[in-house]
């Protein structure tokens, strides 16, 4: 179990790298003048939540919950990692407006990911039960 939570952990940086790389590159295509405290600080943000992402997947294998309890958890823990960051970090000003806003993309993009990883795994699913 320590080994898949490591393997989880890395893959996390991994992810958060490359979201990391997109943001720079845009910051330094459009010429945007950052000082390195805030990248810096932003960075390990995205990071966190990269590493938050992977390891807290490991909701969905706790196979005596149903899935609308493991998604109801995995998006509670997710709204206040995310908020804890962003008031830590900056993202998101607490004011109503933007709270509400942020919410509501933050739940859209989260279900897309949960719909398309479910057609994943129904492919995959289908796929294996084919071969047996």
């Amino acid at each position: 179990m320590k080994h898949h939570i490591a393997e989880r952990i890395w893959v996390g940086f991994g992810f958060a790298g490359i979201v990391n790389f997109i943001a720079v590159t845009i910051i330094m295509v459009n010429g945007v003048d950052v000082e390195a405290a805030v990248l810096w600080q932003n960075m390990l943000g995205a990071i966190i939540m990269g590493v938050y992402f992977s390891v807290a997947s490991l909701i969905f294998e706790k196979e005596s919950w149903s899935p609308l309890k493991q998604t109801s958890i995995h998006l509670s823990i997710s709204l206040a990692v995310f908020y804890t960051l962003a008031g830590v970090v900056g993202w998101v000003p607490f004011e109503w407006k933007a709270l509400l806003i942020s919410t509501a993309i933050f739940i859209t993009i989260y279900f897309v990911f949960w719909f398309f990883i479910g057609l994943y795994l129904k492919r995959m699913t289908s796929e294996l039960n084919k071969n047996i």
